[in-house]
Parts: structure tokens; C-alpha cells; sequence
């Protein structure tokens, strides 16, 4: 019997598309009066749904949804595309390898210290732009440094995976997990970032504390690895390789590039805080929007292309290069975002945020964004895609969070920390698979090694986000 293979989120998607066209033929049609109809944030009034006529979805209504979709989201899927060339950009250069090589090399001979200095670098290019697939060119570099020094392959693959992994988790401005959530929930992404930051500083020292704990305790007494048995056979394998020298040189050049790249995030997180609605006047607000930061990443990307002497051709290569990266991201959010074209158009919409009102709302606002943190665990299994998942349920969970009493922010939390966490185990990622790969470490015993540390984290933000709702 051929192994069953998980279907890729785009297929799921559209069969997500087609079961909700059955569902408008069968589910009773209804609507909320709106606070603002015209707002990107609609506030449906509590104790308003009321039924109307059915509008039932047939074949035509499904495939034109994602098209439809796609218009909706085109701010939102334009600004993904361009971050992706600007990322192309940068990684062209080699600012970023050059620089996490460079902390590597001057810390050799004081190894135990590279752990918690890399996870924390790794944890920051997890928060600002949702650094994965970035970090498999690391494995090669850091896995001989490591076992070198005493260690174990687990050590360098758990330095890497969850030093980037708890970054993402704990999303502060991660365009793609809490900028596009933020979008479809209707509010800024600088809402909330106070307590994403107290979930990425709380989840990234716990994840450190762990690490650091098993390194020591493997360095002493090697038996107490989980892959003992293959300490030998790694020590051959990854000890003959010398790796270091494929990464870039730190020249003046890249260092500029790197404060370059870090002010661009500084900047995007100014422009996005909402100063007046926390009560600070001496600071302007920007109110900017997706429109705004695609020509921030936009303008970032040239001059940093241009410092780094990349050319006109090279430049645009490099640019276009990215943004292909990203481009199944940025259809993914269109063919997400037709399943709510069609819950719209069969206005089935307000009946499944009345449902959720009659059975969400009495829980109380604690109760409710711990059962949302949970409800977005198995669904993030489902549903892999980070961009995906948040332009499938913000349109739902986030009103339902205004009959809770419950902020918008927190929700997103909830969704980007359940998201985050499924994100460091789950096998259909490409990020956690090839990196368990190149270390040559068995998945089994990754589960075995982490499953401690994931408890630990799930602790941490279920007391984060009720921290969140009551103050």
C-alpha cells in the first residue's frame, strides 16, 4: 500500500469552497445590523441577526470565488509579494548569513554561549519577518560547530527550529501570520504587541533555559542524548564537512545593510502603532495601512540593493526572485479568501457568528480566548499555511471576539501563538522535515525530546492572552 500523503492547502482550501457552497443550499440565511457596513472593521450589533432570503451558491459561484478573493485581498496579497522581493534583496547580499556566521566563528571555544545568543538572533528574524525556510542553510554551518564542542545534533537543530520557531510563535510585526490577520480582523498590527512582545521574550528564555539545560546535561554524560545510539556515526558525518567557509564575509557593507534592514522594521512598527487610541498624543500617528508598508519594503528593497552595489539587473533579478517565493503565498490568501466570497454572497456568514453569539458569548471573555487558542491548535494542523488560516477565520473569529467582549488583538494572538506552536512538530512543514533531515535526527525523537517544552509554551500563552483580556 502507497504511503497517504496530506493534501496541499490549496486543495483543501477548494474543497473548504465547495462544502461551503453546499452549506448555502441547507444552512438558514440571516444578517447582523452593522455599526459601520462600510467599515473595514464591521462591528455586528449584538441581539440583531435577523433571517432573510437564501442566495444559494452553485458552480459559477465557486470558481469565480477565489477571483473575487483575490480582488478583495489584492492590498493585503500585493504587500506579501513585495515583502518577498525585499527579502530576495537582502538574502542576495548575504548580509543575514554573513552576520549569523560571524557570531558563530567569534564565539568558538565558548559554544555553551552561542545558544542562547543564535536563539535569540533566530527568535528575531522569527518576529519581524517570519524567518523558516531561511534557516535550512544554517543546519550545515552550526550542526559541526556544535557536535565539536561536545554537543549533540539535537542541540543544533533545537538552537536553530525553535530559536526562529518561538520567534514566529511570538509574532510581533510578522507580516505574514499577525499582518495578515490583522488586516482581515480589521485593526492595525500594532495592536496587541505589547503582549505579543511578552510572549516572545517569556516563550524565547523558556526555550532557551531548555535548550541550555539538555546541551549541559549531553555534554557531561553523551548517554543522555536521545540519539546516543548515533553519536558516533554524526561525529564522522558532520565532522568531516567544512561548511563555513561557503558563507559570505561581514564586510562594512553588509553591516550597513543589516541596520538597514532592521531600521525598514523599526519604521513599519511606528507606522502601524496607533498611538491616539492608547492615549499618546506626542507622538504621531501614522495610521498607515497595507498601501503604506508595501512602498515602505518597496523603497527599503532598492536602496539596500543599491548600497550593496547589486546593479540594476542583478537587483531586479533579485527582487523578482522573492517575490516568486512568495507568490503561492500571496494565491493562497485569494483561494482563502473565496471561502468567505461565498459565505458572503449566500450570507451564511452572520448565521455562523450567530451561532457563535448564542454559544460563545455567555462563556465569559477568559473562557473564550482559551477556547480559541485551542480551536486554532487542530485547525492549524488542517490548515498549514499561516497566511492561509488567517484569511480563512479572522473574517469569522474576530467579530465573534466583539460579542465575547473580547479584543480583536487577542485573537490574533490566540490564532499566531496556536499557529506558531503547531509550526515546531508538524510534519507536513517543509521547514521542520528538512531540517530534522539534514541533521539526520528521527522525527520520533524530536516528538520524544520537545513535547516538554511545547506544554511549557502552551502554559505560557494561555497565561498571556487571559493577562491579555484582563488588563
Amino acid at each position: 500500500m502507497g504511503r497517504i500523503k496530506m493534501p496541499s492547502a490549496y486543495t483543501i482550501l477548494f474543497l473548504i469552497i465547495i462544502i461551503v457552497a453546499v452549506l448555502t443550499w441547507i444552512v438558514p440565511a440571516g444578517e447582523y445590523d452593522y455599526v459601520d457596513p462600510e467599515a473595514a472593521k464591521k462591528e455586528p450589533i449584538p441581539g440583531t441577526y435577523h433571517s432573510v432570503d437564501q442566495e444559494k451558491q452553485g458552480i459559477w459561484d465557486v470558481v469565480m470565488s477565489p477571483v473575487e478573493g483575490f480582488y478583495e485581498a489584492k492590498d493585503v496579497a500585493l504587500f506579501v509579494i513585495v515583502i518577498g522581493g525585499f527579502l530576495g534583496v537582502v538574502m542576495k547580499t548575504g548580509a543575514i548569513d554573513a552576520g549569523i556566521a560571524r557570531v558563530t566563528s567569534t564565539l568558538k571555544g565558548n559554544e555553551k554561549w552561542m545558544i542562547p545568543i543564535l536563539m535569540i538572533l533566530f527568535g528575531l528574524g522569527g518576529t519581524s519577518f517570519g524567518m523558516a525556510e531561511e534557516t535550512i542553510a544554517f543546519y550545515p554551518l552550526l550542526l559541526p560547530v556544535f557536535i565539536a564542542a561536545g554537543y549533540d545534533s539535537v542541540t543544533a537543530v533545537s538552537v536553530i527550529l525553535l530559536g526562529a520557531g518561538v520567534g514566529v510563535l511570538g509574532s510581533t510585526v510578522n507580516p505574514f501570520a499577525t499582518g495578515i490577520a490583522a488586516g482581515f480582523a480589521g485593526v492595525s498590527i500594532g495592536q496587541g504587541i505589547g503582549l505579543r512582545l511578552l510572549i516572545l521574550i517569556v516563550g524565547e528564555l523558556a526555550a532557551i533555559i531548555f535548550v541550555m539545560r539538555y546541551a549541559e546535561k549531553v555534554k557531561k554524560d553523551p548517554s543522555k542524548s536521545i540519539v546516543h545510539d548515533m553519536w558516533e556515526e554524526n561525529r564522522k558525518s558532520f565532522l568531516s564537512k567544512d561548511d563555513e567557509n561557503e558563507f559570505p564575509e561581514l564586510t562594512g557593507k553588509r553591516k550597513l545593510i543589516l541596520i538597514l534592514f532592521g531600521v525598514t522594521f523599526l519604521i513599519m512598527v511606528f507606522g502601524v502603532i496607533p498611538f491616539e487610541d492608547i492615549g499618546i498624543t506626542a507622538i504621531p500617528t501614522l495610521w498607515w495601512w497595507f498601501g503604506e508598508l508595501t512602498a515602505l519594503f518597496l523603497v527599503s528593497a532598492i536602496i539596500i540593493g543599491l548600497v550593496a552595489g547589486l546593479g540594476e539587473k542583478k537587483l531586479i533579478s533579485s527582487f523578482v526572485s522573492g517575490a516568486r517565493d512568495l507568490l503561492g503565498v500571496a494565491l493562497i490568501v485569494g483561494v482563502s479568501r473565496g471561502i468567505t466570497v461565498v459565505m458572503n454572497s449566500g450570507k451564511i456568514t452572520d448565521t455562523v457568528l450567530n451561532l457563535g453569539e448564542n454559544t460563545l458569548a455567555d462563556v465569559g471573555s477568559i473562557a473564550f480566548a482559551v477556547l480559541t487558542y485551542l480551536f486554532y491548535i487542530p485547525l492549524s494542523f488542517l490548515i498549514p499555511s499561516t497566511s492561509g488560516l488567517a484569511t480563512l477565520s479572522m473574517p469569522i473569529m474576530a467579530p465573534l471576539g466583539d460579542f465575547a467582549n473580547v479584543a480583536r488583538d487577542i485573537v490574533i494572538t490566540a490564532y499566531q501563538s496556536a499557529s506558531g506552536i503547531v509550526n515546531l512538530i508538524t510534519p507536513t512543514s517543509a521547514v521542520v522535515m528538512g531540517g530534522l533531515a539534514i541533521a539526520k535526527l528521527p522525527y520520533d525523537r524530536w516528538l520524544r525530546y520537545v513535547w516538554k517544552l511545547l506544554v511549557i509554551l502552551m502554559v505560557i500563552i494561555i497565561a498571556a492572552l487571559v493577562v491579555g483580556v484582563v488588563f
